[in-house]
């Protein structure tokens, strides 16, 4: 758990110095996200960190709070509502704050041990590997809506192992089954070493650079802004409702030659 959580406590810190030095009208900033600027994109985090650490401490508080979110208007609006009820420089400290506090607590789980959240119950290593996903995804929003720019790094592996084994919930959302063929991802990590999952021998391969993958399956960036190579029918269906977090089917993003 130790590793998990010093990898995700380097996302906080790369996302937290994106934003330390924003004014109030830097907060405000829009993002590619429609609707939502800077400031909802650390709200979204810092309420879904606190639900985190509910889930991990208090599984019968947070099932009451689940369903009373999951009854309201959308969960996502809940999430950026009190961010946007305070300062920035009030939200960042809060969010400082409860981050700290969950990956305490994370530190002395057992990794094996099953954590609650909005689908199935996870196992606490994935359950934070879970956490440093969603703080790059939402940090890859604040690098575009600042036109800031964020070195990839090794930390992309655990973005990447998350796409690649949502595969079946990326079909689950859609209300479609998963076709009985393997697909192979071959991906290059920032490093230059290789990254593999699944059957090398598959017909169906998704292959390229570790960064445009992980980008595709945030749903960040359309698979056509980027240089992944696509081999296969299960290959291309995958990749086009690919959504490594949780929740509804995602939008995703028009590529940017139709913006």
């Amino acid at each position: 758990m130790d590793a998990i959580c010093d990898d995700t406590a380097a996302e906080h810190a790369v996302l937290d110095a994106l934003v330390a030095g924003l004014d109030e009208d830097g907060w405000d900033t829009p993002t590619p996200s429609a609707g939502w600027t800077v400031r909802d994109q650390i709200s979204h985090l810092w309420f879904f960190d606190q639900r985190a650490l509910m889930a991990m401490t208090d599984a019968e508080a947070f099932e009451a709070d689940k369903a009373r979110l999951l009854a309201g208007p959308t969960v996502t609006d809940a999430s950026v509502e009190p961010g946007r009820a305070m300062s920035g420089a009030a939200l960042l400290d809060a969010w400082r704050a409860d981050r700290e506090r969950l990956l305490a607590e994370a530190r002395g789980l057992d990794p094996s041990a099953r954590v609650p959240w909005y689908g199935p119950s996870m196992a606490a290593r994935s359950f934070i590997t879970a956490r440093l996903m969603e703080t790059w995804a939402h940090g890859q929003d604040v690098v575009d809506a600042l036109g800031a720019s964020r070195p990839a790094t090794a930390r992309l592996k655990h973005v990447a192992h998350i796409g690649v084994r949502a595969r079946p919930f990326s079909y689950a959302i859609h209300g479609k089954a998963v076709p009985d063929v393997d697909v192979h991802v071959r991906l290059r990590g920032p490093d230059g070493d290789e990254w593999t999952w699944n059957d090398p021998s598959s017909a169906d391969v998704v292959a390229g650079d570790a960064l445009d993958f992980c980008l595709v399956v945030t749903q960040r960036r359309h698979v056509d802004d980027t240089g992944l190579e696509i081999s296969g029918e299960a290959a291309s269906e995958w990749i086009s409702i690919a959504q490594a977090f949780a929740g509804p089917p995602g939008p995703g993003r028009e590529p940017l030659k139709d913006r």
